[in-house]
């Protein structure tokens, strides 16, 4: 049976069966007959694979790993846990920013607390998107029931609306930038997400709790695994379901 997740991977990159072989030292006809006939790689090849073309080895071959295997590279894609957010290093935020080249994610209803507190954070996104990172903010709409109900829960009003209006002050300079995308979206929030390339955190919601006192989940993407990939595929549903803020731009 072929393997059409391998074959329309190697095909995204612009590589061929004989170019993996090649980066593989192995014969071009077994790399055919992992997409052809399906058959499994050993461990050490599906790595590299997965590597190679910027995917995961669960996704190019679900059945491959067990679930003892699956449980461990799971926990290892875990790199830290804070027990609130308060409890991440300053710092922390930064320079996960200052690595990241590709992918610059933040999903939230507000997130006042980045820019407030960071003089860079909007600079910083601005040289990025300029170096050609796809910077993507979602906010939750001021004027959209969950925004509300969130404010409602926290026992903080219309405070929450007023958080996202005073963030789109700061996020005014990236207006009209080229790879920035400022949208809202009008969902519930089960955690926000700041991604940073292959690396993210997860801060979690708390019901009636105030996200700063929630805990945070510090993650790095492992070919193996599948948790990252998981807060990834949430981030885009939410993305897919939102509007520009300034659609005229």
């Amino acid at each position: 049976m072929h393997n059409h997740r391998l074959r329309d991977a190697i095909f995204k990159q612009g590589m061929t069966a004989y170019a993996i072989a090649e980066k593989l030292e192995v014969d071009p006809k077994t790399v055919e007959r992992w997409i052809t006939q399906g058959r499994n790689p050993y461990p050490r090849y599906r790595n590299a694979i997965a590597a190679l073309l910027g995917e995961s080895e669960t996704y190019l071959w679900p059945e491959a790993a067990s679930l003892h295997q699956k449980n461990q590279v799971a926990q290892s894609e875990v790199v830290h846990i804070y027990p609130r957010r308060g409890a991440v290093p300053a710092d922390l935020w930064q320079r996960l920013l200052d690595k990241a080249n590709h992918q610059i994610g933040v999903l939230v209803y507000a997130g006042l607390f980045l820019p407030e507190q960071n003089p860079q954070w909007v600079s910083t996104l601005i040289s990025k998107a300029s170096e050609g990172a796809q910077v993507q903010i979602l906010l939750g709409n001021p004027e959209g029931r969950h925004v509300a109900e969130r404010g409602a829960d926290e026992r903080i009003g219309s405070a929450m609306a007023s958080k996202v209006y005073n963030v789109l002050a700061f996020y005014e300079e990236l207006r009209g930038h080229e790879n920035v995308d400022i949208n809202y979206h009008d969902t519930t929030l089960y955690n926000s997400i700041y991604r940073f390339d292959d690396e993210m955190l997860v801060n979690t919601h708390l019901f009636g709790t105030p996200a700063a006192y929630a805990p945070v989940l510090h993650l790095r993407r492992l070919s193996g695994g599948d948790i990252f990939d998981n807060y990834v595929a949430s981030f885009n549903q939410v993305l897919a379901k939102s509007d520009a803020i300034w659609p005229e731009d």
